[in-house]
């Protein structure tokens, strides 16, 4: 009731419950109608309360009304709890990640919502129905030994597993847009990626994706960093094909969209999203291409594939491990394994 705050002191709210048990009915009663249920709570409070309880009514006289997406991001935005979170994220990694949850949460209902086949709304109702029942099947067979336990990497610390599978291997969320800011979270990020890695026994599988739908755009996603520190003798390269027509999401991926300093990115084709796969694909089919990256120094012009025209400004390493930093106009400077990078010298 008084997240986000609306000023109604935690005695008031002991008043209410104490008020609740002395009718013998719900707090919601209680609020809902002060005149049959009188509290000892000033006309103040009572009005911020009333303010309330019309805002969850007007929730729920929307609940068959609205489809679910509409609904959840309308809760998100007029209850104030996306405001919350969006002016506590600067705070550090815990209030990024609440944030990020909340995103994450609007994204899996837009997706049901999109997944529907006929023309009938599919409500926010349906969709927690939908929760509920994946969540009973989960407890079907509670004598079942062979299960997926789903976890943070904090709470893994001190476990392990056969096998292990970590996704979102992406920059700016994992690492952590907030631990881009200094070195030392950076390096905790880093001290996390090693503790998922080592929770595994047998084999760790990491993914990431191309492209995310991050309120009703696709946004273009760029592999982590912790991916070039992994000695490649230990990695193996696998995809999954997927299909070329429309998914959950619709044709939205075909909208364009915006990138640094409101450069027009255009959207990219289903073809152009890139797998680890298909990066260890093209670097054993562009020979030629490795040969030029050899020739490539400091001071150079180049062209990136997906960054676009940048000036080489160092160069570190040698053979399969050569990098070069790499300043590029619309998105700062880059460190590169020249490897995977596939670039193009300029005259």
């Amino acid at each position: 009731m008084n997240y986000p705050r609306r000023a109604i002191g935690k005695t008031s709210i002991e008043k209410l419950i104490v008020a609740a048990n002395k009718y013998s009915t719900s707090i919601w009663e209680v609020i809902s109608d002060f005149q049959k249920y009188p509290v000892e709570i000033n006309r103040g409070t009572q009005a911020r309360i009333g303010e309330f309880v019309t805002m969850i009514k007007s929730f729920q006289a929307e609940v068959n009304e609205k489809d679910a997406f509409t609904l959840a991001e309308r809760i998100a935005k007029s209850s104030g709890i996306m405001r919350e979170l969006i002016n506590e994220k600067n705070k550090g990694p815990e209030e990024v990640e609440r944030f990020q949850n909340i995103e994450e949460l609007l994204g899996g209902i837009q997706e049901f919502v999109n997944s529907n086949e006929d023309d009938s709304v599919k409500t926010l109702a349906d969709f927690m129905l939908e929760v509920a029942l994946l969540t009973d099947a989960d407890q079907d067979k509670p004598e079942e030994k062979n299960h997926v336990s789903l976890m943070t990497i904090h709470s893994s610390k001190g476990l392990e597993f056969p096998n292990v599978y970590l996704v979102g291997l992406e920059e700016n969320l994992f690492p952590s847009q907030m631990a881009l800011q200094s070195r030392t979270d950076l390096e905790e990020e880093r001290r996390l990626f090693y503790v998922a890695v080592t929770r595994a026994m047998h084999s760790c599988t990491i993914s990431y994706a191309s492209s995310r739908f991050l309120w009703g755009q696709a946004i273009s996603c760029e592999p982590s960093r912790f991916l070039d520190e992994i000695d490649p003798n230990y990695l193996s390269f696998n995809t999954v094909k997927q299909p070329m027509g429309k998914g959950s999401f619709g044709n939205k991926f075909q909208t364009a969209r915006t990138g640094g300093l409101n450069k027009n990115l255009g959207a990219p084709p289903p073809g152009n999203l890139r797998s680890l796969k298909d990066v260890k694909r093209a670097q054993a089919s562009n020979n030629e291409s490795n040969e030029s990256n050899k020739e490539i120094k400091v001071g150079f012009n180049v062209e990136h594939e997906r960054f676009g025209k940048g000036k080489v400004t160092h160069m570190e390493g040698s053979g399969a491990d050569q990098k070069a930093t790499i300043f590029f106009p619309h998105h700062g400077s880059k460190t590169i394994l020249l490897r995977f990078a596939n670039l193009e010298v300029l005259e």
